[in-house]
């Protein structure tokens, strides 16, 4: 990832003014339009915000064991994180369900970090995004050299992970609402049409439409699409 992609950001130590640095970093994420292009966002930002990251993903962590990559800045990444039930690395993902924070500080010395070490990582920085019972968003930063993250990166990637955060609740909450929005414009073209063609009322043709959502096991929002689109296609 070139520092030239990131003008306006300076390099950790060289020149930089943290407070500065974060609230550039905290208005690239913001222009985001969904979770997924601020996680993006967010990974390319991370190996210029904290000290040491050569590499940067994001994965989401099930209570099942299931891990996925939803956002990466390389297809190291990608490997260093895939997930088998039963690799050593395992172990390590699993403490983050009880420490907001972990570190491999050498994964030559370290069981959990066999697989690291194969791709030539002997580092690795993860930070929790978000928790609920069942789920957990983890930000993780890698380095090719031993005990690249210390106190002070630590410390930075935290203050770097709640900006990521903050950005990532208000672009989920851009996105369901845009989403409601739409819901409810397609429930009322289904609704309108109902009520044309079976000479229904208002609170008769969404009745209709709510009891043949449940009849059918099909969301009122994707019963309304196909009315809308059969309508639109006659």
């Amino acid at each position: 990832m070139a520092a030239s992609e990131f003008p306006d950001l300076p390099r950790f130590p060289a020149g930089f003014e943290l407070a500065e640095a974060l609230t550039v970093a905290a208005q690239q994420l913001h222009d985001t339009s969904t979770p997924h292009s601020t996680m993006r966002a967010a990974v390319r930002l991370a190996v210029h915000i904290l000290p040491g990251a050569e590499h940067a993903g994001i994965s989401v962590m099930e209570r099942t064991q299931q891990r996925r990559t939803v956002a990466w800045t390389d297809e190291v990444v990608r490997s260093a994180e895939s997930g088998h039930p039963g690799r050593e690395q395992d172990r390590y993902w699993e403490g983050l369900w009880t420490a907001p924070v972990l570190r491999v500080e050498d994964s030559e010395a370290d069981d959990a970090g066999t697989v690291l070490s194969e791709l030539g990582l002997r580092s690795a920085l993860s930070l929790r995004l978000r928790a609920d019972r069942r789920r957990l968003t983890v930000l993780t930063a890698y380095a090719r050299k031993p005990r690249a993250f210390d106190e002070a990166g630590v410390r930075i990637g935290r203050l770097f992970t709640a900006h990521v955060s903050l950005a990532l609740d208000s672009a989920t909450v851009r996105e369901q609402l845009t989403e409601a929005m739409r819901t409810r414009d397609l429930i009322g073209q289904a609704t309108g049409i109902l009520m044309e063609r079976m000479d229904m009322d208002a609170a008769e043709a969404f009745e209709s439409l709510v009891k043949a959502s449940q009849r059918e096991n099909v969301k009122l929002r994707d019963l309304a699409r196909r009315i809308v689109d059969a309508h639109n296609t006659t």
